[in-house]
């Protein structure tokens, strides 16, 4: 039988901490095993195939250290990568285990959010041009209306501290316009992806009245729970010890200063080498 391990939680860097400070509040029983492929971040421009490759590494590395469940905890890799891995690579190399993202947990609900049927989605440029958010939306809600904001910036001001300087300002509140512009009547703003929490103070000094705000860490964690009520024998292969260990593949050091930033405490992190599978 197989033993259980930690639950995964993979991101490009240190935006899914964000989320998986949400799932530990909200599952704080399992053990957890975070991965920042920081060496190779950030993954918003790259390409479909590196993104893809990159997050099949990481992924294999997951499988490697004994985890069944892995969360990728990254819109971009969830949109350009996570229907490849889960269609293509499980049945292959690992048909007992499972790959979850963060962009049909949100899909599923945003719908319930919204009056006018317009919702708004902030991604980076990987995200938007991978249509992901339109087209799960459309799944669940083919009544609404989707417009899509590329906030490139916002990443690197967050990564730099400078979230809540003149700078993030200007540029928090360029690409509001920008959004208001495509749709005058959206009612709902998506922060899709994991760093775009960190400027909610700042984002929301600038929303219209009536607009509300989604965060994706507490959808993806409540998410989680309900697919480990429907999935017990996944589930049982999930460790419950209450641990957490923190991975990257670039410097400890670098990680551990800005990794507080995210997840609301100091952390302790170690190196990871992430290889291309040999499968």
């Amino acid at each position: 039988m197989q033993k259980a391990g930690p639950i995964a939680v993979f991101d490009s860097g240190y935006g899914g901490l964000t989320v998986l400070k949400e799932i530990i509040s909200k599952l704080p029983q399992y053990d957890y095993l975070y991965l920042g492929d920081n060496a190779r971040a950030p993954y918003g421009n790259r390409s479909f195939d590196t993104v893809y490759h990159y997050t099949l590494q990481s992924v294999q590395w997951f499988f490697d250290q004994g985890c069944s469940l892995v969360i990728l905890a990254c819109n971009t890799a969830s949109a350009k990568a996570l229907r490849t891995i889960q269609q293509n690579d499980l049945p292959r190399i690992a048909p007992g285990k499972r790959v979850l993202g963060v962009i049909r947990p949100t899909a599923e609900v945003i719908g319930t959010y919204s009056e006018t049927k317009n919702v708004g989605i902030l991604a980076t440029n990987g995200t938007v041009a991978s249509d992901s958010y339109p087209i799960e939306i459309a799944k669940f809600y083919p009544d609404i209306n989707v417009y899509q904001e590329a906030c490139p910036m916002w990443v690197p001001l967050v990564e730099n501290n400078e979230h809540l300087s003149n700078g993030a300002e200007y540029f928090v509140k360029k690409n509001l316009q920008n959004i208001f512009e495509k749709g005058e009547t959206i009612d709902v703003l998506l922060l899709a992806c994991t760093h775009y929490p960190l400027l909610k103070e700042k984002i929301e000094e600038y929303l219209p009245v009536g607009v509300k705000l989604l965060s994706q860490g507490e959808i993806v964690a409540e998410s989680l729970a309900d697919y480990q009520q429907r999935h017990p024998e996944l589930e049982i292969l999930c460790s419950k010890s209450g641990t957490r260990q923190f991975f990257t593949t670039d410097s400890t050091e670098d990680f551990d200063n800005h990794a507080a930033i995210f997840f609301g405490e100091q952390v302790e992190s170690k190196h990871a080498v992430v290889e291309t599978p040999t499968n």
